[in-house]
């Protein structure tokens, strides 16, 4: 198993910002933290800058996480010529979060917080309800399908090492809809819907 940093920075440098378009559910979740009198949001896996840019657009005041380096500086040249600013930090999110308690108004993480074993994952959880003000909106999306190379390595039910492919070394673990539901305990779920690449986004409110 490789460490997620290294596998991200080779993908980065060998294709650039790779994902370009913008989450499906971000306009709406844009209105809805406007409505909410949201600042503060986290882009928790920011990669190369898509949504950490769209954020930074809607006048609120973005931090984006990422462990890649080379996805941190092309999120900072994107800002740069875009002429918009953002809080860039380079962290391994399964280490802990940099951030006190009760930091965020919202948290949003996309196709990110699987990269990782449950035990792993479900301590991410922890720290991401820690940083999250009573109230703050989450917004998460992980694959429902192993869609991830062809030849895979089982860690632990659930999880798997694809041994091909572009993400090739990286843990994958794959939620159930229950699995899910249950990851973000003192949370009301408001949505969990499959997007149109069949991920499970789930929306939810820290209570």
């Amino acid at each position: 198993m490789q460490d997620n940093s290294t596998v991200w920075n080779a993908i980065f440098e060998r294709e650039g910002t790779v994902f370009e378009q913008l989450h499906e559910d971000m306009p709406a979740l844009a209105e809805k933290l406007k409505q909410r009198g949201a600042h503060t949001i986290l882009d928790l896996g920011c990669g190369t800058g898509r949504h950490t840019l769209y954020f930074s657009q809607q006048g609120l005041t973005v931090y984006g996480l990422d462990s890649a380096p080379t996805g941190l500086a092309q999120t900072h040249q994107r800002l740069q010529a875009a002429n918009l600013n953002a809080h860039l930090l380079q962290h391994d999110i399964f280490t802990g979060l940099p951030f006190g308690n009760t930091f965020f108004d919202a948290i949003i993480s996309i196709q990110v917080i699987h990269h990782a074993r449950l035990a792993e994952i479900r301590f991410l959880a922890t720290e991401m309800l820690r940083i999250l003000k009573p109230n703050g909106l989450l917004f998460v999306t992980v694959p429902q399908l192993q869609n991830q190379g062809t030849n895979f390595q089982p860690v632990e039910p659930g999880t798997f090492i694809p041994l091909d492919g572009r993400e090739a070394g990286l843990p994958h673990h794959y939620f159930t809809e229950e699995e899910l539901r249950h990851l973000f305990p003192h949370c009301t779920i408001t949505d969990l819907h499959l997007d149109r690449d069949q991920h499970y986004c789930l929306t939810a409110v820290k209570q």
